[in-house]
């Protein structure tokens, strides 16, 4: 902050205080340059966020899908293989409150596959995860772990 002095009529002093416009202009461009790196790396946080609820919806549809297993010798609600149970409605869609994923699942009599559906964009895309544990991904960029972690 710069201070002048200017004299008035009258002998007496007045002290002016204020930003010139090239102090203003630099904070203007430290503020540009932060947020150019700092947005990007926020919304990826944010979509981190998004794939661990769906992890924990896919691993807590899996606890289900073992349940009905064990209560029904099958992963079908038909013992002909043709349909899958339904999952609860709080793991339909997650959050529940504004959905980034659905989630599925796709039986036979002895294996399924569970999918979290991706309802926008993410580098991973679509999560998946079998009876079996095997988990996987959609996108081809990253690795599987990287996804899951």
């Amino acid at each position: 902050m710069l201070k002048f002095m200017n004299e008035e009529r009258g002998g007496r002093s007045r002290i002016q205080s204020g930003f010139t416009l090239i102090e203003v202009m630099i904070v203007v461009a430290i503020v540009g340059i932060l947020s150019a790196v700092v947005y990007p790396n926020y919304v990826e946080y944010v979509k981190r966020g998004y794939r661990s609820e769906a992890r924990t919806a896919l691993l807590e549809a899996q606890q289900f899908m073992e349940r009905y297993y064990a209560a029904n010798s099958r992963y079908t609600s038909d013992a002909a293989g043709a349909t899958s149970p339904a999952l609860p409605a709080r793991l339909q869609n997650i959050p529940a409150s504004a959905p980034r994923y659905t989630l599925s699942v796709a039986a036979t009599l002895n294996s399924y596959t569970l999918t979290a559906t991706l309802l926008g964009e993410d580098k991973c895309g679509n999560l998946t995860l079998t009876n079996t544990g095997v988990k996987g991904r959609s996108a081809t960029g990253p690795t599987v772990q990287d996804c899951w972690k």
